[in-house]
């Protein structure tokens, strides 16, 4: 059964943010945590630790840190839908965030998706404003499997040529 729900979770960025990461909608478990990617099994916080050659963040505050220390904004591309559970391809009546909200305050440099869904859902209701096109990432999430951590970490390895060196 469909429910409208609403995002709940506020962009992590500043004016130092270079990248800027769009998921499509959180995750049950992430609007739990109250955080991006609050699920045990999705692998966004392993692959970019891998990438930035640091620790695993394990708290919310450290997460935070890390994307902000690492010029890394966070957001979703959806800001209300109607979703069954956490199924992206049940997403229906979508509402896009204001993605201004961080374009004018940092200095974004590229834009990634976060897996198909959210690359199909940049193109069609925030392109068109931001004028920016982005690069779509293999998802990170648990329902796409067939990737494994290494994969997923060799395909996501393009952010760091934005990003300064570690």
């Amino acid at each position: 059964m469909l429910n409208h729900v609403v995002h709940g979770i506020d962009p992590v960025y500043d004016q130092n943010s270079e990248i800027l990461i769009l998921g499509s909608f959180p995750s049950v478990k992430s609007r739990e945590a109250c955080f991006f990617y609050g699920h045990p099994r999705n692998r966004f916080w392993p692959v970019l630790a891998a990438l930035r050659k640091e620790p695993l963040p394990a708290s919310t505050k450290e997460k935070r840190n890390f994307l902000l220390r690492n010029h890394i904004a966070v957001w979703d591309v959806i800001e209300s839908c109607d979703i069954e559970g956490s199924s992206d391809s049940s997403i229906r009546n979508a509402v896009p965030n204001n993605l201004n909200l961080i374009l004018k305050t940092a200095s974004i440099r590229q834009i990634y998706t976060n897996g198909g869904v959210s690359a199909k859902l940049y193109d069609k209701y925030c392109l068109p404003f931001t004028k920016i096109p982005a690069v779509k990432l293999p998802s990170t999430s648990p329902a796409n499997a067939a990737a494994s951590l290494e994969k997923l970490t060799g395909a996501w390895s393009c952010i760091n040529v934005n990003l300064p060196p570690c």
